[in-house]
């Protein structure tokens, strides 16, 4: 399973990166709003140090704006995917940008019906938002799942990707599940790392250490 970072913090992105572990990232208008940095400046200083892919999204609502917003980011760098939300406008212009040879990810993604008319307009990535889920009381996985189980059914080639992501229970399920990426918040990629034994074990090594060692 693919790990993206899903922020627009270059810093945290570099973090991450220096653990191994980082495949991709994906960006919204919110995270670059949190940078305080201009849009196209925020993206391009991504660009240059993530060799992966980065999802960029469109603001625009109707087809030819998310096309042309599509384009215009598509060509700051050969790993750009665009992020294009799942409305009607929306598939018309991932069959269109997917069609150019441009990678969409689709984003908003709250149902498996939507996630199979996705793919059939040509998306790489679908994103189900399963914390939003859970937050009106639904489960998110059972989505993903349901997703994973379609796509699986009639050999889709697009990618699951499972977003807003909350805790780490989350990537356990998805990478049970057979998701292709997930992509985490800084904060909860540390917490991947984390357990209590793991502390505790290397506290009790460190300090057997220390008695061999004195004198």
């Amino acid at each position: 399973m693919k790990i993206f970072i899903d922020t627009a913090d270059l810093g945290e992105i570099k973090e991450a990166m220096s653990l191994g572990i980082l495949d991709g990232v994906t960006t919204n208008p919110s995270l670059v709003a949190k940078t305080g940095k201009p849009f196209e400046a925020c993206i391009k200083d991504i660009l240059e140090v993530v060799p992966g892919d980065v999802s960029v999204e469109v603001v625009g609502t109707d087809h030819d704006t998310m096309v042309k917003e599509g384009k215009k980011y598509a060509a700051w760098g050969d790993n750009v995917v665009i992020k294009v939300p799942i409305i009607q406008e929306g598939l018309k212009a991932i069959k269109t940008l997917s069609q150019e040879g441009i990678k969409v990810n689709v984003t908003l993604c709250f149902s498996p019906l939507q996630a199979l008319l996705a793919a059939k307009a040509g998306a790489s990535y679908i994103s189900p938002f399963v914390g939003r889920l859970d937050d009106i009381g639904r489960d998110g996985m059972e989505l993903i799942q349901e997703i994973v189980d379609i796509y699986g059914n009639y050999a889709y080639d697009t990618e699951v990707l499972v977003a807003s992501i909350r805790n780490p229970m989350h990537v356990v399920s998805a990478a049970l599940m057979g998701a292709d990426v997930c992509t985490i918040p800084f904060k909860v990629i540390g917490q991947l790392l984390k357990h209590p034994l793991t502390d505790k074990g290397l506290a009790a090594f460190l300090a057997d250490w220390e008695k061999a060692n004195k004198g």
